[in-house]
């Protein structure tokens, strides 16, 4: 579970790379400005960090980074739930392209990804450790947030209920802000939907209403087009003889004696036979229909009064009428809101049970902090002690306070640089060197937890040297025994520690500056530690090279 391989092209001073990169401990070392720090900027921006068009290459149109992962199980289980298909065994492949314009585009395995996805992803494939790491540890939260993460303590279930709870808190103080308005609101809508409720509004009336008003107001019409057809078929009271039936009939009766000699006259026969049954069909609908269209003058005026209260009604609330109904039903769910809101013990019951809630999670963080603290604090003291920091200790103040999003106390941190020194809050700790050593001994203990398959360190040794760097080199090849470890350093004894070396070097060509980068074999890289001894390669920096790369077998 590592980084695989890196591909860049046209990355900062990068035309192209392409450097796979070995499991266990790899240092990467080069001259002041050579770009050691290129590879590991890389891999911040395949991961999500923010960037500009500064990283592109020198008259390139775009800088192109690609890297490789041998992805863990739990970032497996992240591709699955965010919709990226991976199958197990597969490589991950991280894109990130920015153009000259600093426009940016990134791919998860092929597919489009957002830059919240990549650094998503990044939390279950790479922990970053800079070399201004300590800083970070004297900010609010951070303490606990790193007692929590040595003692696998989710506070996550504290934090949803300090939320609910400040929810329930803000509405029932809404509620008690606003009473006097509630009462005028609430009944302000009664009124409204008690005159609705006197209209019985149904969902379809309106319309029922104008097609049934349409049909009175030309009854008369109706009657006697439907009459003047009955006549048609039928003929008038005094010529039965002019309606289409009578001589349909007729001819009917004409074709029978002949029919049975033509077949062309039979179908004739057959045809006039169905068309007199349809007239008289139609003539008996014709007069049931004559009969019901009798005006009504006193159903027409009904009509006209209820459809002028539809309008009237439509008209004091600026809506359409067909919309009175759907109207009638928003107020009625607004007054239910209303009043449930106003119900002020309802609302304080609430902010009671999620008060109790958070209590009972809280405690319980509390509890899991109190256990946790002793732990954290005896390995990161034996830590400084190996780190050159004898008789230094951390100490990890858990004070009560007032209830918050993170629980019941608030967590600092105390170091004691050396012996016989008080313990003063992290921030308050003078040196440098110290503040760097520290923060190595907190990435060196959460580092050892499950975390990120692959740690960087970009140089977190800065401002040590001697024995503790003998020492720092040894704890990064011990963590490589199961994680892919590289870090950026320019001393010597972290390099000779390394499982392999990885050497930056910076060109001029033409006018532009380049690097590369290349993995040592044992000759090159005894020079290259004889270099970062001694700036030089003289029998006895080469001779030192050789002792310090033995002792780190």
């Amino acid at each position: 579970m590592s980084i695989l391989r890196i591909s860049l092209k046209n990355f900062v001073i990068v035309p192209q790379l392409e450097l796979e990169l070995p499991r266990q401990f790899s240092a990467l070392t080069g001259e002041t400005g050579a770009g050691k720090s290129i590879l590991i900027d890389a891999v911040q921006l395949a991961l999500g960090q923010r960037a500009d068009a500064s990283v592109v290459y020198e008259g390139a149109q775009q800088a192109d980074i690609a890297v490789e992962f041998a992805p863990s199980a739990e970032a497996l289980a992240w591709l699955q739930d965010a919709g990226f298909a991976l199958d197990v065994g597969e490589p991950l492949l991280l894109r990130r392209t920015i153009d000259a314009a600093g426009k940016s585009r990134a791919w998860i395995h092929g597919s489009a990804a957002t830059l919240t996805q990549l650094r998503e992803l990044g939390e279950h494939l790479v922990d970053i450790h800079g070399q201004h790491a300590w800083a970070s540890l004297g900010k609010p939260g951070q303490a606990a947030h790193l007692l929590d993460a040595f003692g696998k303590i989710d506070s996550s279930a504290v934090r949803a209920a300090w939320h609910s709870w400040r929810q329930a808190q803000s509405a029932l103080q809404a509620a008690q802000a606003a009473q006097s308005n509630l009462a005028d609101e609430r009944e302000r809508l009664a009124w409204q939907i008690a005159e609705g409720d006197k209209l019985q509004l149904a969902a379809d009336e309106w319309e029922g209403l104008n097609q049934e008003h349409q049909a009175q107001a030309h009854m008369q019409d109706l009657q006697e087009a439907s009459t003047a057809a009955l006549q048609a078929l039928d003929g008038d009271d005094g010529d039965t003889a002019a309606g289409a039936a009578t001589a349909l009939q007729a001819a009917v009766q004409a074709l029978a004696p002949v029919q049975h000699l033509q077949l062309s006259l039979a179908a004739l026969s057959e045809q006039l036979h169905s068309l007199l049954a349809q007239t008289e069909d139609a003539a008996h609908e014709l007069r049931a229909a004559s009969r019901s269209f009798a005006p009504d003058a006193q159903r027409l005026a009904a009509l006209d009064e209820r459809l002028s209260l539809w309008l009237s009604l439509a008209r004091r609330y600026k809506t359409r009428p067909e919309d009175l109904p759907a109207l009638l039903q928003s107020w009625r769910e607004k007054l239910a809101n209303l009043n449930a809101a106003a119900d002020l013990d309802a609302l304080a019951a609430a902010v009671a049970a999620a008060e109790k809630t958070y209590a009972r999670h809280a405690a319980s963080v509390s509890r899991a902090r109190q256990l946790a603290a002793p732990k954290l604090q005896k390995a990161i003291t034996q830590t400084m002690g190996q780190l050159g920091m004898t008789g230094g200790s951390l100490q990890i103040e858990l004070a009560a306070c007032a209830p918050h999003a993170g629980g019941l106390e608030s967590v600092e941190f105390l170091i004691a640089g050396h012996a016989g020194v008080a313990p003063k809050p992290i921030g308050k700790v003078a040196s440098g060197g110290e503040l760097s050593r520290i923060a190595l001994a907190f990435a060196v203990i959460s580092s050892a937890q499950d975390g990120a398959p692959t740690l960087i360190f970009d140089e977190v040794d800065s401002g040590i040297g001697g024995a503790v760097a003998q020492t720092v080199g040894q704890l990064m090849r011990q963590l490589g025994a199961n994680k892919q470890v590289l870090a950026v350093t320019h001393l010597a004894q972290v390099a000779a520690s390394a499982h392999q070396q990885l050497l930056v070097n910076k060109t001029q060509t033409g006018g532009k500056t380049s690097s590369s980068v290349q993995l040592l074999d044992t000759s090159a890289r005894t020079i290259e530690i004889a270099r970062m001894l001694a700036g030089s390669t003289s029998a006895t920096s080469l001779a030192h090279a050789q002792e310090l790369l033995e002792q780190a077998l």
